[in-house]
């Protein structure tokens, strides 16, 4: 019950952010049901995940600690940066995933 109300009292970007990362992660799922080119086992899915919430507790604790809206949006781009950098990453085989 606690979740709940707590969910209506954040804000509108947040729960954006977050239902985004929820969208991202179930876009594998539906895609596998229509082609037999995206291929994701659970350690895929559990990847994806852990890199999803790291980012998300990067930008939370960003947009709780950074005041300053250019501040701000320079750390969040550094976030989404860094997300992309590894997701590219492991998509190419430089880090084995």
């Amino acid at each position: 019950m606690n979740a709940v109300i707590a969910n209506r009292n954040l804000p509108a970007a947040r729960r954006i952010g977050w239902g985004a990362a929820v969208v991202l992660l179930a876009a594998p799922a539906v895609a596998m049901q229509f082609t037999r080119e995206v291929n994701w086992g659970a350690e895929d899915f559990a990847t994806l995940a852990v890199m999803l919430g790291i980012a998300g507790l990067c930008a939370e604790a960003g947009v709780r600690t950074v005041r300053k809206p250019l501040l701000r949006a320079v750390l969040m781009g550094a976030i989404a940066l860094a997300f992309l950098l590894v997701w590219a990453e492991l998509a190419v085989g430089i880090i084995p995933g």
